[in-house]
């Protein structure tokens, strides 16, 4: 649904980052770690003592985020994982959000670089990179595309704007009928 006009060099965005970059909001510094796997744009932002890392980890009794999406790669998750285990221990994480794993009543949203490092369910206790693809590549083969991936990606692609009208005047997110 790009059409032939849809520019692919990220112009749709006020501003792109990569590895290493950093900016201000007001007086607080915010580094940038390029960290993919789920999907190839994915980021973690270091803020202090604290790391926004969007869908890569989750609670440590979640483990991972999912690499079959369109980029995804869990040898590159695993790497980028390595990445935010790097920071000091002390470091608190904060997930993009979490699904209560079983045994859980209450939803979280924070943990550590310790806590990761010694509890994830995934990756903690030093598990080795093998063993971890293995599971992640096996585990995502079982899972079914997310009901909203094909409208999100239209959408996402655009930096939250909707597909341009067509000759109609109707902007349309369009849904594949024969399989993706």
């Amino acid at each position: 649904n790009e059409g032939t006009e849809f520019q692919r060099d990220g112009s749709q965005f006020d501003q792109l980052f990569k590895d290493s970059d950093s900016l201000h909001i007001g007086q607080m510094r915010v580094d940038v770690l390029h960290t993919p796997g789920h999907t190839p744009a994915c980021l973690t932002y270091v803020v202090g003592d604290a790391a926004f890392v969007g869908d890569t980890l989750f609670m440590p009794d979640f483990g991972t985020a999912r690499c079959d999406f369109p980029g995804g790669s869990a040898e590159t998750l695993y790497a980028s994982i390595q990445k935010i285990l790097a920071l000091p221990d002390d470091t608190r994480i904060f997930v993009g959000h979490d699904y209560k794993a079983p045994g859980r009543d209450e939803f979280a949203w924070e943990t550590s670089v310790g806590e990761q490092k010694a509890f994830n369910i995934h990756v903690g206790a030093g598990k080795p990179a093998e063993d971890f693809v293995s599971m992640r590549t096996a585990r995502d083969s079982t899972l079914a595309m997310p009901r909203l991936i094909i409208p999100s990606l239209q959408v996402n692609m655009r930096a939250g704007q909707m597909p341009p009208p067509e000759d109609n005047g109707v902007s349309y997110l369009k849904v594949p009928v024969n399989g993706i």
